[in-house]
């Protein structure tokens, strides 16, 4: 281990300056990830105010002693990494004070509705026409052109407009029928990661034509791309996906189960697996019944056999299940609470929760990075920042602003 780690490198992205002027959920994640490896984040804010989801609570990060801070849980998941710089962008020498800054960047976020940033001359022309090697990166709710190109997208409703509403929750005509949406902002977290990729190969293209680009992601997007195998169903087939509750289109079974004391979650890709839980739920005949004994046979006739199932499975505990069907390679699982998730020895294992020094609350909780690189890891430097923690610090260090300038520039309120 020790000769190991003597071979450890620099995070990959060390030495990358990011000037990071979006705000919420989908720029912020694209950010922080560039930051976890290793990408010097400026993140922009508002004097006075900051991001939006700095006032997102409760619930709050807690000090030492117990008690709330100003800091709301939301900021944390999105901000680690970061240092904090607040700008009046609405004041000109705010927006030349951002032109500077982007001289010097490598790597822009912005999630500006259509045009808003054309008005402070820091739109992707603008700053592109200024610093060519620039990769300035727009994260809107429908893109820069087509029909809905000037309106406001929210993650619920291009979860909505996108198909994937339509595609969770209970089937309709059951108890709770109707659509609904995931319980995080998922088409947020995924744009975010289509950003990270996205920024990282203009980079490389860079270092071939030595010029930057503009990226333009959109929420909705990215949503249609991210229906996966349900949009080829439908593209394919030509037969519209309908809500199923946790059942799967194509696999079955593939789904939630009761058991004595809960639910456990079944996921058999193939037919051998099938077989070993016929055979350890005491039914060994159903993986020679025609109508089972196969995948595609399980599809036509789940309406029969899944009943069938659930009867089998509430006769034992879902930790009896899962101790059979571990040991018989038989893909199963809990539905955990996300207290159990934190608790669980796999994730406690993998060092999925971090503790970081924070400078109100004396250590904040955070979720790990799950991006494992053995010779270049993600490096954990800075906790999710104060409001204009920075501001100083980064004027001093991108722009050579002295103590007496940067002075001025706070009793002008521009920063």
């Amino acid at each position: 281990m020790a000769a190991f780690a003597s071979t450890l490198r620099p995070a990959p992205l060390t030495g990358l300056r990011v000037l990071d002027l979006s705000r919420v959920l989908a720029g912020p994640w694209a950010g922080q990830l560039l930051a976890d490896l290793g990408a010097d984040v400026v993140k922009v804010e508002q004097p006075g105010r900051g991001d939006d989801t700095r006032s997102w609570g409760p619930p709050y990060v807690k000090d030492e002693d117990g008690r709330d801070t100003a800091e709301a849980a939301y900021f944390q998941c999105a901000n680690r990494n970061k240092r904090s710089l607040c700008i009046d962008l609405a004041a000109p020498e705010g927006q030349a004070l951002v032109r500077r800054l982007a001289l010097e960047a490598d790597v822009l976020l912005e999630n500006f509705k259509l045009g808003g940033l054309k008005q402070y001359g820091l739109d992707a022309a603008s700053l592109l026409a200024l610093n060519p090697r620039l990769v300035y990166c727009s994260i809107t709710g429908f893109g820069q052109d087509g029909p809905y190109a000037a309106r406001a997208g929210y993650d619920f409703l291009i979860q909505g407009m996108g198909g994937l509403m339509s595609i969770t929750g209970v089937p309709d005509g059951e108890p709770g029928g109707g659509p609904q949406k995931v319980g995080v902002a998922q088409t947020d977290i995924m744009t975010g990661l289509y950003a990270t990729i996205a920024v990282q190969a203009a980079l490389a293209e860079r270092t071939r034509s030595g010029l930057g680009q503009h990226i333009d992601l959109a929420l909705l997007d990215v949503q249609v791309a991210a229906l996966g195998n349900q949009a080829a169903n439908y593209l394919c087939g030509g037969k519209v996906p309908q809500r199923m509750g946790n059942a799967h289109p194509n696999i079955v079974p593939y789904q939630d189960f009761p058991t004595a004391d809960g639910d456990m979650i079944l996921a058999i890709g193939n037919d051998g697996q099938f077989a070993r839980f016929c055979t350890i739920a005491g039914h060994p005949e159903w993986a020679q019944d025609e109508r089972f004994a196969t995948n595609p046979q399980r599809v036509a006739h789940r309406a029969v056999l899944i009943p069938l199932l659930r009867q089998a499975t509430v006769m034992r505990t879902t930790d009896e299940w899962i101790t059979a069907f571990e040991l018989a390679a038989v893909p199963c699982g809990p539905v955990n609470r996300i207290d159990q998730v934190f608790a669980d020895p796999q994730v406690v294992a993998r060092g999925l929760k971090v503790e970081m020094a924070h400078p109100t609350a004396g250590t904040v909780a955070l979720v790990a990075n799950p991006v494992r690189l053995s010779a270049s890891p993600v490096q954990y430097r800075l906790p999710p920042p104060l409001l204009g923690q920075h501001t100083d610090e980064v004027l001093g260090q991108w722009l050579g602003l002295g103590d007496a300038e940067i002075t001025g520039l706070r009793e002008r309120k521009i920063v």
